[in-house]
Protein backbone atom coordinates (compact mmCIF):
# COMPACT_ATOMS: atom_id res chain seq x y z
CA UNK A 1 0.00 0.00 0.00
CA UNK A 2 2.48 2.54 1.24
CA UNK A 3 4.18 1.76 -2.48
CA UNK A 4 1.08 2.37 -4.33
CA UNK A 5 1.08 5.81 -2.93
CA UNK A 6 4.67 6.69 -3.51
CA UNK A 7 4.01 5.66 -7.51
CA UNK A 8 1.51 8.50 -9.05
CA UNK A 9 0.93 12.34 -8.29
CA UNK A 10 3.23 14.70 -6.28
CA UNK A 11 4.34 13.14 -3.00
CA UNK A 12 6.09 14.94 0.17
CA UNK A 13 9.76 13.61 0.39
CA UNK A 14 12.62 14.96 2.98
CA UNK A 15 15.88 14.79 1.68
CA UNK A 16 19.00 14.22 3.89
CA UNK A 17 22.35 15.07 2.92
CA UNK A 18 25.81 14.70 4.78
CA UNK A 19 28.38 16.07 2.33
CA UNK A 20 32.25 15.80 1.98
CA UNK A 21 32.40 19.23 4.25
CA UNK A 22 31.43 16.93 7.01
CA UNK A 23 29.65 20.09 9.04
CA UNK A 24 25.92 17.97 9.36
CA UNK A 25 23.23 17.06 8.26
CA UNK A 26 20.89 18.97 5.89
CA UNK A 27 17.12 18.07 5.36
CA UNK A 28 14.57 19.64 2.87
CA UNK A 29 11.36 18.78 1.82
CA UNK A 30 9.78 19.01 -1.87
CA UNK A 31 6.54 18.34 -3.04
CA UNK A 32 7.78 16.81 -6.27
CA UNK A 33 6.23 13.87 -9.20
CA UNK A 34 9.59 13.38 -10.02
CA UNK A 35 9.68 15.53 -12.85
CA UNK A 36 9.15 19.32 -11.75
CA UNK A 37 8.84 20.43 -7.50
CA UNK A 38 7.93 22.58 -5.31
CA UNK A 39 10.20 23.63 -2.59
CA UNK A 40 8.68 24.13 1.13
CA UNK A 41 9.86 25.84 3.78
CA UNK A 42 10.74 23.02 6.00
CA UNK A 43 14.00 22.12 6.25
CA UNK A 44 16.43 21.64 9.27
CA UNK A 45 20.27 20.98 9.74
CA UNK A 46 21.56 18.96 12.53
CA UNK A 47 25.62 20.04 12.91
CA UNK A 48 28.35 17.58 14.09
CA UNK A 49 30.02 18.17 17.27
CA UNK A 50 33.66 18.36 17.17
CA UNK A 51 33.96 14.52 18.34
CA UNK A 52 31.73 13.34 15.49
CA UNK A 53 33.18 15.46 13.27
CA UNK A 54 36.65 13.61 14.36
CA UNK A 55 35.08 10.33 14.38
CA UNK A 56 34.34 10.85 10.42
CA UNK A 57 37.89 11.82 9.71
CA UNK A 58 39.53 9.43 10.44
CA UNK A 59 37.47 6.90 8.60
CA UNK A 60 37.74 9.41 5.68
CA UNK A 61 39.26 6.78 2.71
CA UNK A 62 38.60 3.70 4.66
CA UNK A 63 36.85 0.89 3.47
CA UNK A 64 36.10 -1.53 6.12
CA UNK A 65 37.53 -1.50 10.30
CA UNK A 66 36.27 0.45 13.44
CA UNK A 67 36.76 3.89 12.29
CA UNK A 68 34.42 2.70 9.46
CA UNK A 69 31.94 1.49 12.16
CA UNK A 70 32.29 4.25 14.53
CA UNK A 71 31.77 6.53 11.59
CA UNK A 72 28.51 4.87 10.61
CA UNK A 73 27.26 5.08 13.95
CA UNK A 74 27.65 8.65 14.09
CA UNK A 75 25.82 9.11 10.82
CA UNK A 76 23.17 6.79 11.78
CA UNK A 77 21.79 8.47 14.88
CA UNK A 78 22.52 11.61 13.48
CA UNK A 79 19.85 11.00 10.57
CA UNK A 80 17.74 8.89 13.25
CA UNK A 81 17.74 12.72 15.56
CA UNK A 82 16.66 14.96 12.68
CA UNK A 83 14.45 12.80 10.94
CA UNK A 84 12.07 12.20 13.60
CA UNK A 85 10.56 15.43 13.15
CA UNK A 86 9.69 14.85 9.59
CA UNK A 87 7.69 11.47 9.75
CA UNK A 88 4.76 13.04 8.42
CA UNK A 89 6.76 12.87 5.05
CA UNK A 90 5.80 10.22 2.14
CA UNK A 91 9.11 9.30 1.67
CA UNK A 92 12.74 10.05 3.12
CA UNK A 93 15.67 10.29 0.52
CA UNK A 94 18.71 9.37 2.91
CA UNK A 95 22.27 9.60 1.04
CA UNK A 96 24.40 8.63 4.08
CA UNK A 97 28.55 9.82 4.40
CA UNK A 98 30.89 9.20 1.37
CA UNK A 99 33.71 7.98 2.85
CA UNK A 100 36.14 6.44 0.26
CA UNK A 101 34.74 6.87 -3.61
CA UNK A 102 36.99 4.79 -5.95
CA UNK A 103 34.85 4.41 -8.88
CA UNK A 104 37.58 3.08 -11.07
CA UNK A 105 38.83 0.67 -8.25
CA UNK A 106 36.77 -0.41 -5.16
CA UNK A 107 33.75 1.40 -6.15
CA UNK A 108 32.03 3.99 -3.80
CA UNK A 109 30.73 3.66 0.29
CA UNK A 110 28.10 5.30 1.49
CA UNK A 111 27.73 4.60 5.65
CA UNK A 112 24.34 4.30 6.85
CA UNK A 113 21.34 1.94 7.19
CA UNK A 114 18.39 2.89 4.68
CA UNK A 115 16.56 0.10 6.09
CA UNK A 116 16.86 0.44 9.38
CA UNK A 117 16.28 4.11 9.53
CA UNK A 118 12.87 3.01 7.50
CA UNK A 119 12.39 0.67 10.05
CA UNK A 120 12.86 3.15 13.07
CA UNK A 121 11.03 5.62 11.32
CA UNK A 122 8.08 3.99 10.04
CA UNK A 123 8.04 5.98 6.54
CA UNK A 124 9.99 4.58 3.30
CA UNK A 125 13.34 5.45 3.02
CA UNK A 126 15.45 5.50 -0.54
CA UNK A 127 19.06 4.96 -0.18
CA UNK A 128 22.98 3.74 -1.71
CA UNK A 129 21.88 5.74 -4.73
CA UNK A 130 25.44 5.86 -5.97
CA UNK A 131 26.17 1.91 -6.34
CA UNK A 132 23.93 0.76 -8.76
CA UNK A 133 25.96 3.75 -11.06
CA UNK A 134 29.37 2.44 -10.38
CA UNK A 135 28.44 -1.14 -11.15
CA UNK A 136 27.03 -0.21 -14.95
CA UNK A 137 30.40 1.64 -15.48
CA UNK A 138 29.22 5.26 -14.17
CA UNK A 139 31.62 7.59 -11.97
CA UNK A 140 28.59 7.33 -8.98
CA UNK A 141 29.00 10.83 -9.16
CA UNK A 142 27.83 13.69 -9.64
CA UNK A 143 24.05 12.49 -8.93
CA UNK A 144 22.32 16.09 -8.28
CA UNK A 145 22.44 17.04 -12.22
CA UNK A 146 19.18 15.96 -13.01
CA UNK A 147 18.02 17.87 -10.17
CA UNK A 148 19.88 20.95 -11.21
CA UNK A 149 17.79 20.77 -14.95
CA UNK A 150 14.52 20.70 -13.09
CA UNK A 151 15.56 23.85 -11.34
CA UNK A 152 16.50 25.20 -14.60
CA UNK A 153 13.33 24.68 -15.37
CA UNK A 154 11.90 26.44 -12.33
CA UNK A 155 13.34 29.32 -13.19
CA UNK A 156 12.62 29.65 -16.33
CA UNK A 157 16.36 29.79 -17.73
CA UNK A 158 16.41 29.95 -22.00
CA UNK A 159 20.02 29.51 -22.32
CA UNK A 160 22.51 27.00 -20.99
CA UNK A 161 23.49 27.36 -17.51
CA UNK A 162 25.62 25.97 -15.10
CA UNK A 163 25.52 24.83 -11.60
CA UNK A 164 28.53 24.80 -9.38
CA UNK A 165 28.34 22.99 -6.00
CA UNK A 166 31.23 24.01 -3.86
CA UNK A 167 31.41 21.31 -1.12
CA UNK A 168 34.33 19.66 -0.21
CA UNK A 169 34.65 18.85 -3.79
CA UNK A 170 33.56 21.05 -6.39
CA UNK A 171 30.95 19.56 -9.13
CA UNK A 172 29.02 21.37 -11.81
CA UNK A 173 26.17 20.08 -14.25
CA UNK A 174 26.40 22.39 -17.52
CA UNK A 175 22.79 22.30 -18.48
CA UNK A 176 20.71 23.05 -21.81
CA UNK A 177 17.04 24.29 -20.72
CA UNK A 178 15.59 23.97 -24.00
CA UNK A 179 15.96 20.02 -24.27
CA UNK A 180 12.47 18.41 -23.22
CA UNK A 181 13.61 16.37 -20.44
CA UNK A 182 17.07 15.57 -18.45
CA UNK A 183 17.30 12.11 -19.75
CA UNK A 184 17.39 13.50 -23.31
CA UNK A 185 21.14 13.54 -25.04
CA UNK A 186 22.84 17.06 -24.66
CA UNK A 187 20.95 18.34 -22.39
CA UNK A 188 23.35 17.89 -19.21
CA UNK A 189 27.19 17.42 -18.23
CA UNK A 190 28.43 16.85 -15.33
CA UNK A 191 31.54 16.09 -13.57
CA UNK A 192 33.63 17.11 -10.65
CA UNK A 193 35.94 20.43 -11.33
CA UNK A 194 38.01 19.81 -8.16
CA UNK A 195 38.97 19.96 -4.52
CA UNK A 196 36.53 23.06 -3.39
CA UNK A 197 36.29 23.42 0.81
CA UNK A 198 37.91 20.36 1.68
CA UNK A 199 41.75 21.37 1.53
CA UNK A 200 40.93 25.45 2.40
CA UNK A 201 39.28 23.49 6.00
CA UNK A 202 41.62 20.70 6.54
CA UNK A 203 44.44 23.75 6.81
CA UNK A 204 42.26 25.80 8.70
CA UNK A 205 41.97 23.17 11.57
CA UNK A 206 45.65 21.67 11.04
CA UNK A 207 47.07 25.27 11.81
CA UNK A 208 44.54 27.59 13.24
CA UNK A 209 41.92 25.21 14.96
CA UNK A 210 39.39 27.07 13.18
CA UNK A 211 37.05 24.69 10.55
CA UNK A 212 36.91 26.90 8.00
CA UNK A 213 38.15 30.40 6.62
CA UNK A 214 34.75 32.47 7.77
CA UNK A 215 33.93 35.38 5.20
CA UNK A 216 37.58 34.29 3.10
CA UNK A 217 39.46 36.62 6.11
CA UNK A 218 42.18 34.65 6.05
CA UNK A 219 42.26 34.30 2.40
CA UNK A 220 42.01 37.98 2.18
CA UNK A 221 45.12 38.95 4.23
CA UNK A 222 47.35 36.41 1.62
CA UNK A 223 48.64 36.54 -1.74
CA UNK A 224 49.11 33.71 -3.98
CA UNK A 225 51.82 31.43 -4.86
CA UNK A 226 51.60 31.63 -8.32
CA UNK A 227 54.44 28.95 -8.52
CA UNK A 228 51.77 26.45 -6.07
CA UNK A 229 49.30 27.23 -8.52
CA UNK A 230 50.99 26.72 -11.45
CA UNK A 231 51.84 23.01 -10.47
CA UNK A 232 48.88 22.24 -9.05
CA UNK A 233 47.06 22.65 -12.65
CA UNK A 234 49.20 20.31 -14.15
CA UNK A 235 47.63 17.47 -12.45
CA UNK A 236 46.25 15.41 -15.56
CA UNK A 237 42.33 15.38 -13.73
CA UNK A 238 41.94 18.83 -15.36
CA UNK A 239 42.55 18.10 -19.11
CA UNK A 240 40.75 14.34 -18.34
CA UNK A 241 37.65 14.59 -20.49
CA UNK A 242 34.09 14.30 -17.93
CA UNK A 243 32.14 13.02 -16.72
CA UNK A 244 34.69 11.93 -13.99
CA UNK A 245 34.39 12.73 -10.02
CA UNK A 246 36.68 12.45 -7.15
CA UNK A 247 36.93 11.26 -3.92
CA UNK A 248 37.42 14.00 -0.89
CA UNK A 249 41.14 13.36 -0.52
CA UNK A 250 42.48 13.23 -3.92
CA UNK A 251 44.16 16.25 -3.89
CA UNK A 252 45.32 15.94 -0.54
CA UNK A 253 48.75 16.65 -2.00
CA UNK A 254 47.83 20.37 -2.03
CA UNK A 255 48.52 20.93 1.34
CA UNK A 256 52.15 20.13 0.57
CA UNK A 257 52.05 22.57 -2.51
CA UNK A 258 51.63 25.49 0.51
CA UNK A 259 53.35 23.97 3.57
CA UNK A 260 55.92 26.32 3.59
CA UNK A 261 54.26 29.66 3.29
CA UNK A 262 52.75 31.42 5.53
CA UNK A 263 48.98 31.09 6.67
CA UNK A 264 47.35 33.49 5.08
CA UNK A 265 49.35 33.03 1.68
CA UNK A 266 48.13 29.12 2.11
CA UNK A 267 45.01 29.97 2.14
CA UNK A 268 44.60 32.28 -0.38
CA UNK A 269 46.64 29.86 -2.48
CA UNK A 270 44.41 27.06 -1.69
CA UNK A 271 41.60 29.27 -2.87
CA UNK A 272 43.08 30.44 -5.60
CA UNK A 273 43.39 26.17 -6.82
CA UNK A 274 39.70 25.65 -5.89
CA UNK A 275 38.51 28.96 -8.15
CA UNK A 276 41.42 27.53 -11.04
CA UNK A 277 39.78 24.19 -10.87
CA UNK A 278 36.29 25.62 -11.90
CA UNK A 279 37.72 27.49 -14.32
CA UNK A 280 39.69 24.51 -16.00
CA UNK A 281 36.14 22.97 -15.77
CA UNK A 282 34.06 25.15 -17.06
CA UNK A 283 36.39 24.90 -20.70
CA UNK A 284 34.73 21.30 -21.21
CA UNK A 285 31.09 22.87 -21.30
CA UNK A 286 29.85 21.88 -24.50
CA UNK A 287 28.72 25.68 -24.75
CA UNK A 288 29.70 28.88 -22.67
CA UNK A 289 27.48 29.31 -19.69
CA UNK A 290 25.08 32.30 -19.68
CA UNK A 291 25.38 31.81 -16.07
CA UNK A 292 27.16 29.71 -12.76
CA UNK A 293 24.99 29.89 -10.37
CA UNK A 294 26.40 28.82 -7.18
CA UNK A 295 25.91 26.66 -4.73
CA UNK A 296 27.40 25.12 -1.22
CA UNK A 297 29.36 26.48 1.32
CA UNK A 298 31.62 28.10 -1.21
CA UNK A 299 29.43 30.55 -2.21
CA UNK A 300 29.65 32.08 0.62
CA UNK A 301 33.83 32.95 0.77
CA UNK A 302 33.75 36.14 -1.56
CA UNK A 303 37.59 35.81 -1.66
CA UNK A 304 36.85 32.41 -3.70
CA UNK A 305 33.34 34.29 -5.50
CA UNK A 306 35.27 36.85 -6.73
CA UNK A 307 38.50 34.66 -8.06
CA UNK A 308 35.48 32.69 -9.63
CA UNK A 309 34.20 35.77 -11.10
CA UNK A 310 37.54 37.38 -12.52
CA UNK A 311 38.48 34.12 -14.29
CA UNK A 312 34.95 33.33 -15.97
CA UNK A 313 33.39 35.24 -18.89
CA UNK A 314 30.05 34.98 -17.69
CA UNK A 315 28.32 36.18 -14.13
CA UNK A 316 28.94 34.35 -11.21
CA UNK A 317 25.91 34.38 -9.13
CA UNK A 318 24.88 32.84 -5.65
CA UNK A 319 21.90 30.48 -6.43
CA UNK A 320 19.75 32.90 -4.14
CA UNK A 321 19.76 35.25 -6.92
CA UNK A 322 17.04 33.19 -9.20
CA UNK A 323 15.13 32.63 -5.97
CA UNK A 324 16.71 28.93 -5.16
CA UNK A 325 18.38 27.90 -1.38
CA UNK A 326 22.33 27.51 -1.63
CA UNK A 327 22.22 25.59 2.29
CA UNK A 328 19.31 23.18 0.99
CA UNK A 329 19.87 22.67 -2.43
CA UNK A 330 22.08 19.24 -2.19
CA UNK A 331 19.47 18.01 0.37
CA UNK A 332 16.44 18.86 -2.18
CA UNK A 333 18.03 17.18 -4.82
CA UNK A 334 18.08 13.75 -2.85
CA UNK A 335 14.31 14.69 -1.88
CA UNK A 336 13.65 14.59 -5.38
CA UNK A 337 15.61 11.76 -6.65
CA UNK A 338 14.23 10.11 -4.23
CA UNK A 339 11.24 10.09 -5.69
CA UNK A 340 12.70 8.77 -9.04
CA UNK A 341 14.10 6.11 -7.41
CA UNK A 342 10.29 5.47 -5.26
CA UNK A 343 9.25 5.63 -9.18
CA UNK A 344 11.50 3.72 -11.13
CA UNK A 345 12.84 6.80 -12.90
CA UNK A 346 16.58 7.26 -14.15
CA UNK A 347 18.60 9.37 -11.84
CA UNK A 348 21.53 9.42 -13.85
CA UNK A 349 22.86 9.12 -17.44
CA UNK A 350 26.14 8.87 -19.23
CA UNK A 351 26.58 12.81 -19.58
CA UNK A 352 26.37 12.91 -16.03
CA UNK A 353 28.56 10.40 -14.79
CA UNK A 354 30.03 8.13 -17.60
CA UNK A 355 27.66 5.24 -16.69
CA UNK A 356 26.75 2.86 -19.70
CA UNK A 357 22.92 3.54 -20.01
CA UNK A 358 20.28 5.59 -18.16
CA UNK A 359 20.54 4.33 -14.64
CA UNK A 360 17.71 4.53 -12.05
CA UNK A 361 20.11 4.14 -9.17
CA UNK A 362 19.09 3.86 -5.77
CA UNK A 363 17.04 0.98 -2.87
CA UNK A 364 13.51 1.35 -1.87
CA UNK A 365 13.21 0.26 1.55
CA UNK A 366 9.66 -0.03 2.66
CA UNK A 367 9.12 -0.50 6.71
CA UNK A 368 7.40 -4.00 7.35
Amino acid sequence: MLKAKLSKGPIRVAGAMSGTSLDGVDVAVLQTDGIGFEATDRVAFRPYSSAEQATLRVALGKWTGPEVDAATKVVQQAHQEVLADFTDCDLIGFHGQTLAHEPRGRGTLQVGDGLALAENLGVPVAWDFRSADVNFGGEGAPLAPFFHFACAQKIGATAPLAFLNLGGVGNISWVDPSRATAEEDGALLAFDTGPANAPINDFMLAHTGQTYDKDGATARKGEVALGALELFLQESYFTRVPPKSLDRNDFSEMIGLVSELSIPDAVATLTAMSAAAVAQGIDHCPHPPEQLLVTGGGRKNPVLMEMLAVSLDCPVLAVEAVGLDGDMLEAQAFAYLAARVARGMPTSSPNTTGVMALVGGGVLSVPS
